[in-house]
C-alpha cells in the first residue's frame, strides 16, 4: 500500500529549521552560546593569522585571488545569525571572534576589531533587513556576501591599498564568492549539522 503521509512531512522540516524565535528579546542562554560561537571561531581566525605567511605564498602567483579564502574571517556573523536568530546576534559573534584573535595576538593588530565590527555589521544588516522572521539558506548566505563585501572594501583601503584597482576589484570579487560559499552557504550547513545533534532544543533553529 503506498505511503500517503510521507510528503507533509517534508515542509513541515523545513519550516522548522527557518522558524523564528517567538520573541525578540535576549536570554542567558543566547548570550552563553554566542560567545562559545565567537570564541570557537576566533581561534579558527588567530589560526589564520598565525598562518597568513604562508598562505600569501600560496596565492603569491596571483595575489588577489587570495579573496577565496576570505570568507572564512566572516563566517561567524552568519553563523550565529542563523542560530541565535536575535537582534544583534551576527555583530556581537563577530566582534567576540575579533576580540579573542586580538587578545591571543594577531600580526593584524588592533585593527581586526574594526573589521570584525565592520564584518559583523554587513552580516547582520541581511538579518534586520528581513525584521529577523526570515531564516533559510538563501538569507543567510545573502548574509555572508554582506559580511564579505564590507570586508573587501575595508581591506582594500588597510591593507591592499598598494595594489591597482583591478587588483583590488579581483580580490573584492573572490571575497565576495568565498563569503557566498564558506561564510554563507557553509554557515548554513554547519548550523545544520549542529543542530542535527539536538544541542540547538532551546532554540528555534533547533526544534522539530
Amino acid at each position: 500500500m503506498p505511503n500517503t503521509t510521507a510528503p507533509t512531512t517534508t515542509p513541515a522540516r523545513a519550516q522548522a529549521f527557518t522558524a523564528a524565535p517567538k520573541s525578540k528579546q535576549w536570554r542567558v542562554v543566547d548570550y552563553v552560546t554566542t560567545a562559545v560561537l565567537g570564541i570557537a571561531v576566533g581561534l579558527v581566525f588567530w589560526v589564520l593569522a598565525l598562518s597568513w605567511k604562508v598562505l600569501e605564498l600560496a596565492f603569491q602567483a596571483f595575489p588577489p585571488s587570495i579573496g577565496l579564502i576570505a570568507g572564512l574571517w566572516v563566517l561567524a556573523g552568519p553563523l550565529a545569525g542563523a542560530i541565535i536568530r536575535k537582534p544583534g546576534a551576527a555583530l556581537l559573534c563577530e566582534l567576540i571572534a575579533a576580540i579573542v584573535e586580538a587578545v591571543l595576538g594577531s600580526h593584524f593588530g588592533a585593527t581586526v576589531l574594526l573589521s570584525g565590527l565592520l564584518q559583523g555589521l554587513g552580516a547582520e544588516l541581511v538579518f534586520a533587513a528581513f525584521g529577523y522572521k526570515r531564516f533559510t539558506l538563501w538569507v543567510t548566505a545573502a548574509s555572508g556576501v554582506l559580511a564579505a563585501a564590507f570586508m573587501a572594501v575595508s581591506e582594500n583601503i588597510m591593507y591592499n591599498a598598494e595594489w591597482q584597482f583591478g587588483f583590488q576589484a579581483i580580490y573584492a570579487v573572490c571575497a565576495i564568492i568565498s563569503g557566498l560559499v564558506i561564510s554563507g552557504i557553509g554557515a548554513w550547513y554547519a548550523y545544520r549539522a549542529i543542530a542535527a545533534t539536538g544541542a540547538l532544543s532551546s532554540f528555534a533553529s533547533g526544534r522539530r
